[in-house]
């Protein structure tokens, strides 16, 4: 009986993990995609970076002072 009230909630549990094929075109929308705009983030961040980089020898470009 104990052995019963183990493996039910388990077995319960793991029939929610899968997507039906049918519902797998709601979850490939590019809305659902944690960065929406991928391009747009990897620009940011370089030009981020380009801006912050406080010259540490050699041909590190931008002065760390922030400015666009």
């Amino acid at each position: 009986m104990k052995l019963l009230l183990i493996i039910l909630p388990l077995a319960v549990s793991f029939t929610g993990c899968a997507v039906a094929p049918w519902e797998r075109g709601n979850l490939a929308k590019p809305q659902m995609a944690l960065d929406p705009h991928p391009l747009q983030t990897e620009l940011s961040g370089h030009s981020h970076g380009s801006r912050e980089a406080a010259g540490a020898g050699g041909s590190a470009s931008g002065g760390g002072c922030g400015c666009y």
